[in-house]
């Protein structure tokens, strides 16, 4: 290179920029994952070249993703927990940026005046998840439709969900928050679509059950008077059912039963009502409060209990430990293959660590083409063509390098 007030000359390639990262943070502001319906690939920036004049290539542009809180980042193919989004107040990175590569200045040796080859930058990396929102909330109200988890939950709070009188009216959780004077207070969530086989994904069972996950104490709402001809001891083991058919931790967490619709229940058939759910869970050590969510009776003794259950655990929110660790891969350990190939009638040699040193190698110079050869050795790349039963002359075929070969 000849260059003005540069005496000298030589190499002046300039290194390439690093891509960049992806990021996840949390936006209190968001509280469902829509914007991800619809847009499922992202990408951050790739680095940029570097350019003569030993000058740095501009590194790629960070992507940034913005999930509400409780969202729950799952590697897709092994449904392993990545990164739990509950209490993250700093951004988090996912993927980090591939590193950019050299320029031919870094390759200058007494022998090598003017390399002509540089080194290229990392390749990006990929990674499919599943973003799953799991509410944060301290206590799940749980019951098959119609049992009057609304009505409640808009009567001890100050959530205004849709109450009417057929199933499913409620079809996203509810939350809540209880204030008791004198208590702590707690955030109340209202689980629809829990009914038998929901743990089988029938219904829109498995949708709402992960919102239970997080949840510190379950409520079991029954209908006391069996106003649709249900059992509310055979609803309340079916439920539990389908929690420990989901997740058997579940049924770890304290429960309270609140049997509800005791006006419709007068005298001895109101006693009996709710001495056989008391019989029924006593040796599990469950306590039954009657209520009437449309009277507010019994509303009181119930959030104390449960206000008193809360003071017994943990105060931070339920949080998944992370059970997959993503890690860009070493080049050097990346393994090849070496396979004959009879219908071309030629030795295929392919592989990440492969295609990565053919980027980066210039077969035309005469110090390239001895880098070229030396790899094959040290690599065990001849030893293995020859265990295949390689003779000279014949044809090995790297991506789009062809070459014959001799010993």
């Amino acid at each position: 290179r000849r260059e003005l007030y540069v005496p000298n000359g030589g190499p002046d390639g300039g290194d390439g920029g690093k891509g960049g990262d992806v990021i996840f943070v949390v936006d209190e502001g968001l509280n469902t994952l829509a914007d991800f319906r619809n847009v499922r690939k992202y990408c951050a920036g790739n680095g940029q070249e570097g350019s003569k004049k030993k000058m740095h290539g501009a590194n790629g542009a960070d992507i940034i993703l913005k999930v509400p809180p409780g969202t729950v980042v799952k590697d897709a193919e092994s449904g392993k927990v990545i990164l739990d989004m509950s209490n993250k107040k700093e951004p988090v990175v996912l993927l980090k940026g591939g590193r950019g590569g050299k320029g031919n200045q870094h390759y200058v040796t007494p022998t090598m005046q003017a390399p002509k080859y540089a080194q290229p930058g990392q390749r990006s990396q990929e990674l499919t998840v599943d973003l799953e929102l799991k509410v944060i909330a301290d206590v799940g109200l749980v019951g098959f439709p119609n049992v009057g988890k609304s009505t409640f939950l808009s009567r001890v709070t100050n959530a205004k969900p849709k109450i009417a009188n057929y199933h499913f009216t409620t079809l996203n959780p509810n939350l809540g928050v209880v204030d008791l004077d004198g208590g702590q207070g707690f955030v109340i969530a209202d689980i629809p679509g829990i009914i038998e086989g929901a743990s089988e994904g029938i219904g829109l069972g498995l949708q709402f059950l992960r919102h239970i996950e997080r949840t510190k104490v379950i409520v079991h709402m029954v209908d006391a008077a069996g106003v649709e001809g249900r059992d509310p001891v055979a609803d309340i083991k079916a439920i539990n059912a389908e929690l420990k058919a989901y997740n058997p931790a579940l049924l770890e967490r304290p429960q309270v039963i609140a049997a509800n619709k005791i006006d419709a229940l007068y005298g001895e058939q109101l006693d009996e009502a709710i001495d056989r759910i008391r019989n029924e869970f006593k040796e599990e050590g469950i306590e039954v409060y009657p209520i009437s969510a449309v009277s507010g009776q019994g509303l009181k003794e119930l959030l104390w209990h449960i206000n008193e259950l809360l003071s017994q655990v943990p105060a931070e929110p339920v949080e998944f430990e992370p059970e997959f660790t993503f890690e860009m891969p070493d080049i050097s350990e990346e393994p090849f293959t070496v396979e004959y190939d009879a219908d071309a009638d030629e030795y295929v040699v392919e592989g990440p660590r492969i295609e990565r040193m053919l980027g980066y190698t210039n077969l035309e110079s005469e110090k390239g083409f001895e880098f070229f050869q030396n790899f094959l050795k040290t690599t065990g790349i001849l030893d293995q063509l020859e265990a295949l039963g390689i003779q000279e002359g014949d044809t090995v075929r790297m991506y789009g390098l062809a070459f014959d070969y001799y010993r």
